[in-house]
């Protein structure tokens, strides 16, 4: 299979995502959030959308305790970004906002558009993804009453595969808006999977809550070791990752790139949705962090952004791509880390 090389841009990507953790015109002010009772669709709507703007980022993870005996917290971990969110789809119960990056100083290093995360939000959904481990996935139905008044917040990665689920309703009590969700599992953050591999998922409870300058997505983390018979905690750890708006950059480099790939992205997502809706489990062929996976389609879509290929045409290739590193008969959890264990130590 034909493969597009790393560009510029795909490089940037790889450095800076390691580092960190419909479209069209927007201001960057959110929207103001109107107080409300907590089951007001409309408020939790506000209050998603309150989201979408143009910010300066910092990313904060602090280790906090040790459960396992010999293990030293690690120093803690900060760094920042420029980050533009924009809604991209939205119906009365789903909004989705798309995270673009902005890296580079604007002197010596260009400012280039990097994707980042996606968030898409339903209201009382009937099934969302759950992370088990070893880079699998799979399905959890949903009953009326579990999701009643309800929103999920599904997170994909930069090439829209599945990350992680949450399900919670929002608050809108003594003046703050804000949205806790259940304790869930996720994959290694790049920061740790780049560098580590003493642990093996991250159970999280994600906190988004709406401020005066911006938002905040606060992060209670227990780092998991999923190799013994039963789940061990290996450490905790606080992450506060503060969205403050700010317009000191030109973020036409980032729109014009979602809007210029959009097309591209919606056929990569409706692949990615179909094997969610087709398959009760699925997972990748690799462990670990998958850039063998998403650097070649970050670089399909670039050519894309440059105007070197049709969306339509350019998605087809970026589908093969993301299909070789698909299975739909994963094995457990423990098979896998085994068999990836074992795969390291030949190497």
């Amino acid at each position: 299979m034909k493969r597009t090389p790393f560009t510029c841009l795909t490089l940037a990507a790889a450095l800076m995502l390691g580092a960190c953790a419909g479209t069209g015109s927007q201001s960057a002010t959110a929207p103001t959030v109107a107080a409300a009772p907590v089951a007001d669709i409309a408020a939790d709507r506000a209050a998603i959308k309150a989201m979408a703007g143009d910010y300066k980022v910092t990313f904060h993870f602090i280790e906090s305790a040790a459960f396992v005996e010999g293990y030293d917290l690690k120093e803690p971990k900060k760094s920042g970004a420029y980050e533009v969110v924009r809604v991209i789809e939205e119906r009365p119960d789903f909004i989705s906002l798309q995270h673009i990056l902005v890296v580079g100083d604007g002197k010596e290093m260009p400012f280039m558009p990097v994707k980042h995360w996606r968030q898409d939000w339903t209201y009382e959904p009937r099934e969302i993804p759950d992370y088990i481990g070893a880079n699998t996935w799979v399905r959890r139905d949903l009953s009326p009453a579990e999701a009643k008044g309800k929103w999920s917040q599904v997170v994909y990665q930069v090439d829209d595969a599945p990350r992680y689920a949450g399900l919670a309703a929002w608050s809108h009590e003594h003046g703050e808006h804000s949205w806790a969700s259940n304790r869930s599992w996720r994959p290694l953050p790049r920061r740790d999977a780049t560098t580590r591999s003493d642990y093996h998922a991250i159970a999280a409870v994600n906190r988004h809550a709406i401020t005066p300058t911006g938002w905040v997505h606060e992060q209670d983390n227990q780092k998991l070791i999923l190799t013994g018979s039963k789940p061990q905690v290996l450490a905790h750890e606080v992450g506060i990752n503060t969205y403050k708006h700010f317009d000191g950059i030109d973020v036409t480099i980032a729109t014009d790139y979602l809007e210029k790939t959009e097309p591209f992205w919606a056929l990569i997502r409706a692949e990615w949705t179909k094997l969610e809706r087709d398959h009760p489990k699925f997972g990748l062929t690799i462990q670990g962090e998958p850039m063998e996976m998403y650097m070649p389609i970050l670089g399909i879509a670039g050519d894309v952004a440059d105007g070197k290929r049709a969306p339509k045409e350019a998605a087809k290739e970026a589908i093969d791509v993301l299909k070789s590193y698909v299975t739909l008969s994963p094995g457990t959890v423990r098979e896998r880390l085994a068999a990836d264990s074992a795969e390291a130590t030949q190497d």
